[in-house]
């Protein structure tokens, strides 16, 4: 039965467009969270055989195993009923859920009908959040004009006219980060940005906020990251147009070597890391999820306020994150000899390998013949024209859930904040 808006003030109900991975895990977050007392997804089409199909697919998964199981242990009992084919009514856990099977365009699904102010679309197809409403191929906008008031999008926009700049309503907010920054006044579609991003954010973030390491002259980091529903099982023709035609190759037996946009959005949620020279790369490898993030950074070896010396070995890094994770339950330090197994459904941002992280301290030959514009009469005055500058260079390990654990438990996070503050 179709909800009155008389209703939607008292009831707080939340929209999911798609159920691919991040979909069906949000929709399992959220279950198991029961913040919201009743869930719409949209699908847009009919699968398989109706919705005994789609209540086996909600309640299997190939990483985490059977739903009741992932929420209560072994001794649990299926928690997924179906209550009314023909309307696609679910009661999971004892949250209601309704499944939408007849409109795939953000513009025509009727979120108002259900009292869904808040919709999370992870599609990953409504990337660009300048396109108009009405556009045929379907805008993340019409998500609103189908009664969201608020859009969360689980992965990073992609504006792809680079003449135009970001919407003034249009933001991208990490949990733990720069979450409260959201504005219920002029926000209304967020970015969630990406898996990489919400580790390498909560690895970075540390280190600025410490006064020995936040003069950070240089950064990279690689990310040793699970398969994703955008590769190939076996080898396949690239589209027409393709530029990375590794993405087609088979994963099953691969390395494969790709791009990733996590450094460039680390800019937008921690805008510090616009001073630093920052590069960032994806190597995907044949698991299922647990990924892992290498960061290099190097650093004045002096202390950012004072302007002292400052001793930043590997002692100190690990004592940094140690701290932190005893404060922040998003930042774990471990200490343990870990495989990606063993961490997969962990409820962290990022977990810090410490033992495998490691410093080096050299320096640098500076020549202040060869620098440029430097004042007149500087080079007479100083008797030493080569400088010998201390630097550290930390390589730090970080893994994270890039499925569940970490990225759509903090994509939860974040959809509850902002529900919570736009009421």
């Amino acid at each position: 039965m179709v909800k009155s808006n008389t209703q939607d003030s008292r009831l707080p109900v939340l929209g999911i467009n798609s159920l691919g991975r991040i979909g069906k895990l949000t929709l399992w977050h959220h279950v198991g969270r029961k913040y919201f007392k009743e869930i719409v997804v949209n699908q847009g089409r009919d699968i398989g055989m109706g919705m005994e199909t789609i209540a086996r697919l909600i309640e299997t998964d190939a990483t985490y195993g059977l739903l009741h199981r992932f929420l209560y242990g072994y001794k649990a009992q299926p928690c997924v009923q179906i209550t009314d084919e023909k309307n696609g009514k679910l009661l999971i856990d004892g949250i209601p859920v309704t499944i939408l099977r007849e409109q795939r365009n953000p513009l025509n699904i009727p979120w108002r009908q259900y009292g869904a102010d808040i919709v999370v679309d992870c599609s990953g197809n409504f990337k660009d959040p300048t396109v108009p409403v009405d556009d045929k191929k379907g805008s993340i906008r019409g998500h609103l004009n189908g009664g969201a008031k608020v859009v969360v999008h689980s992965a990073p926009f992609k504006i792809k006219n680079k003449t135009i700049s970001t919407p003034d309503d249009t933001t991208t907010l990490i949990y733990g980060i720069n979450h409260t920054a959201f504005n219920p006044k002029k926000h209304i579609l967020v970015s969630a940005a990406s898996c990489t991003t919400t580790g390498l954010a909560h690895m970075v973030k540390p280190l600025l906020d410490n006064e020995d390491t936040s003069a950070i002259l240089t950064a990279s980091m690689s990310t040793i990251h699970a398969v994703t529903n955008t590769q190939s099982v076996l080898d396949k023709l690239p589209k027409a147009g393709e530029k990375d035609i590794r993405k087609t190759r088979s994963i099953l037996n691969n390395i494969i070597l790709t791009s990733t946009g996590a450094a460039q959005a680390l800019m937008e949620v921690i805008p510090e890391v616009k001073n630093i020279g920052f590069m960032g790369d994806s190597i995907r490898v044949p698991t299922n999820t647990l990924s892992l993030i290498i960061l290099n950074a190097t650093f004045q070896a002096r202390n950012n306020k004072t302007g002292e010396a400052a001793n930043i070995d590997t002692k100190k890094l690990n004592e940094i994150y140690r701290k932190v994770a005893q404060d922040n339950p998003l930042v774990r330090f471990t200490m343990q000899q870990n495989v990606s197994t063993d961490l997969i459904g962990e409820d962290a941002a990022v977990i810090i390998e410490g033992q495998f992280n490691h410093t080096r301290t050299a320096f640098i030959p500076v020549d202040l013949s060869h620098i440029p514009n430097l004042p007149a009469g500087l080079l007479e005055n100083i008797g030493e024209k080569m400088l010998k500058v201390p630097v550290v260079h930390a390589k730090i390990f970080g893994w994270y859930d890039n499925e569940y654990g970490s990225y759509t438990n903090r994509l939860g996070d974040l959809t509850v904040y902002i529900h919570k503050n736009i009421q």
